[in-house]
């Protein structure tokens, strides 16, 4: 949703490759929370899209592979 209450689709028929998220709509898509984008960024998961820009933004398709990686190393199991 955004401020104004309304419902938001995110562009998921625009290529992954160019299309930018803000950490907003990054977190929507991957169904975390904002602060887990900032985590992911922060430990090196995400890369931003426009380095010294003073909104974050990242490439889609790097969401979409930082939310896959951080699931599968979830469905991990290890032997005791």
């Amino acid at each position: 949703m955004n401020a104004h209450g309304e419902e938001r689709q995110l562009d998921f028929d625009g290529t992954l490759q160019t299309t930018l998220w803000t950490t907003a709509e990054a977190a929507e898509a991957a169904g975390v929370s904002p602060g887990v984008i900032r985590i992911w960024a922060h430990r090196g998961h995400l890369s931003r899209a426009n380095p010294g820009g003073r909104t974050p933004k990242y490439r889609a398709i790097d969401v979409v592979r930082a939310e896959r990686a951080t699931r599968e190393r979830a469905r991990r199991t290890y032997a005791a």
